[in-house]
């Protein structure tokens, strides 16, 4: 699961009956359940029909003022659902899904375009009813022609990503203006019901006559909470608050989406935009450099307390940031190779020297969490790879498996040691003063990072460990245009890549890792996996029945991909590094899986002007 939305209040309605058309094969009657005001991915759900607000959500937060947010790079189009162009921030403020996620809840979704929800026990199906005040910013009229339009367009012209996420449903299908029907092709996949709802719903009225596969100049029309106000070329976009928003009285939604304008200020440099935030160019900042964290934020505002500094823990699922293999790549092809590699990174160092020792090393791709695994398989984890034990390696019946550790003082010779080992093993030797293969190749490769990122002082350390191992890696920052299109390409050898999960995952799992993607441009399968262990694996993991199946099915992916060594892990915070100007309101209740900033926080008047004055007086 990677993104949500949903709502609440429905009257629980029994065989609800499609009159006497037919979908697929069925008759009409077949796709009649009862209907519900949520859905759990596993459980029960936590808000009942008749709540009023999620627990994070302040219903009376005054509404007025304006966030400005940072956003990096810079931006050409206004549609974010196809691989062309650079879409603008904050375009999700201008669409309303299906549903809401409810971000004090692993995943659960609440309806928001549909008022209820009908899906039966074995979700081989789902059906959205939706809400006759759903509107579009013209007034028009938001119908189930227009989810469906969306989908279709979105499968047909969208990135890859949809392609994947989407595979399993067999028809999707109006059967009233209001009630928009799901038909998936088998009732294994648990999560499809959900994820649909997430559904971005576009206006079919809107985009006839425009090319959807193109990048989009034209200010675009929605339905959500926000409609675009302005916005200079690759410098800034502002959003407005739609005044008469249809649904600002849904219980998913009261209480949030409280500012006047969202604003997000350009800036292609870390660095410059630091200096701009403590002049006040905009409002809060999500550190993500140890070092800038550490020494960059010494300010007066600070010591006034017109600025706020604060670390807040999270629950969050770390996911996996390392070194990413492109095994498209025929000298990373060789498991051995990339393992040793991964010896002449020295996280120990790294983080007393570089990071103030600020950060954990990352050793699964579910870190942080029951998801990922340790140890040895055993139990359902085990009886799920046990049918693979021939096409995995040994050691992952009888190793734990570990990353590489040093003692700190800068030299990993004990490790670079491993790794010549490993790299002899594979045919490799030192020729020359280049490590080189037995056609006299030598191993070399470059590091593409986005300039400016910050990730040069991460990765020069690790190419000069590597040059001990007679590898010569480059490390290359380009700009984040050239970047994005060189990824999306699969044009690269290595690049320090993420991969976000979420509590409950799911169908993202084949864009990252499966066979299918591995060839498709865009698709997050940076990697090149195109193994049929992990694409059975991810089918457990999207068809897990119950949170047990899940965490099994995720804990035997995870052993896998580990033992592939398909990145060198890097490192994760298990908090938020906040700093931001003192204006803001916030819930007394702060959401378990989310920070809940900008959408269920507010501008205070009071601490704006307190602000004010300081700027004026210095007191």
């Amino acid at each position: 699961m990677p993104t949500v939305r949903l709502r609440a209040a429905a009257v629980l309605v029994l065989g609800i009956v499609l009159g006497s058309a037919a979908v697929g094969s069925a008759t009409a009657a077949e796709y009649s359940a009862p209907s519900a005001h949520g859905i759990a991915m596993h459980g029960d759900l936590k808000y009942r029909p008749d709540f009023g607000h999620f627990d994070y959500a302040n219903p009376d937060a005054p509404k007025g003022g304006t966030i400005v947010s940072e956003a990096s790079g810079s931006f050409d189009s206004f549609n974010p659902f196809v691989l062309r162009g650079q879409p603008a921030a904050g375009l999700t403020l201008i669409y309303d899904t299906l549903t809401e996620h409810a971000q004090d809840e692993p995943f659960t979704e609440y309806g928001l375009l549909a008022e209820t929800i009908e899906m039966p026990e074995d979700r081989s199906w789902v059906a959205f009813n939706l809400r006759s005040e759903a509107k579009w910013h013209d007034g028009k009229p938001l119908t189930a022609e227009d989810v469906v339009w969306t989908f279709n367009t979105l499968v047909e012209k969208g990135s890859p990503f949809y392609r994947a996420y989407y595979r399993d449903v067999a028809e999707v299908k109006a059967t009233s203006d209001r009630r928009v029907l799901f038909v998936f092709q088998n009732g294994l996949n648990r999560e499809l019901p959900l994820i649909l709802g997430q559904l971005p719903v576009l206006p079919k009225h809107w985009w006839e006559g425009r090319d959807f596969s193109a990048p989009l100049l034209d200010p675009p029309l929605g339905s959500g909470p926000y409609s675009l106000d302005g916005f200079e070329a690759s410098r800034s976009v502002s959003y407005r608050r739609v005044d008469d928003y249809w649904g600002k009285n849904v219980p998913a939604m009261r209480g949030r989406w409280n500012a006047d304008t969202i604003r997000y200020e350009y800036f292609r440099d870390r660095d410059v935009a630091t200096e701009a935030f403590k002049a006040g160019a905009f409002d809060l900042r999500a550190e993500n450099s140890s070092k800038r964290w550490a020494t960059a934020f010494s300010f007066p505002a600070l010591t006034a307390g017109m600025v706020i500094k604060e670390e807040v823990r999270h629950e969050n699922v770390a996911g996996m940031q390392g070194f990413v293999f492109n095994t498209r790549r025929p000298i990373f092809q060789d498991r051995r190779v990339r393992e040793a590699i991964g010896y002449a990174f020295d996280f120990e160092w790294t983080n007393k020297t570089l990071m103030y020792d600020a950060y954990t090393r990352t050793d699964s791709y579910f870190d942080n969490s029951e998801l990922g695994s340790s140890g040895l398989p055993a139990g359902a984890e085990l009886a799920l790879l046990e049918p693979y034990r021939d096409k995995l390696p040994p050691e992952l019946f009888t190793t734990p498996f570990t990353v590489p550790k040093t003692d700190g003082a800068g030299n990993p010779r004990p490790n670079l040691r491993a790794g010549l080992k490993l790299l002899r093993e594979a045919g490799w030797s030192v020729k020359d003063g280049m490590m080189r293969n037995a056609e006299g190749q030598a191993l070399s490769f470059e590091i593409l990072l986005v300039t400016q990122s910050g990730l040069e002082r991460i990765a020069l350390p690790f190419a000069d460990n590597l040059t001990t191992l007679g590898i010569t890696a480059k490390v290359q920052p380009v700009d984040p245009a050239q970047y994005e299109n060189r990824v999306r390409d699969f044009d690269f050898d290595m690049i320090i890549g993420t991969f976000g999960q979420s509590q409950s995952p799911g169908n993202e799992q084949r864009d990252y890792w499966s066979s299918a993607a591995a060839d498709a441009p865009g698709s997050r399968n940076l990697i090149g996996v195109k193994d049929p262990v992990v694409d059975a694996l991810i089918d457990k993991v999207i068809r897990a029945p119950d949170r047990a199946a899940l965490v099994a099915a995720t804990r035997a992916l995870d052993w896998v991909l580990l033992w592939g060594f398909y990145v060198v892990p890097n490192y994760h915070s298990e908090s938020y590094r906040l700093i931001y100007w003192n204006k803001f309101g916030k819930p007394a209740v702060a959401p378990r899986y989310g920070l809940g900033y900008p959408d269920s926080w507010w501008v205070d008047p009071e601490k704006v002007a307190a602000i004010e004055a300081w700027r004026r007086t210095g007191k």
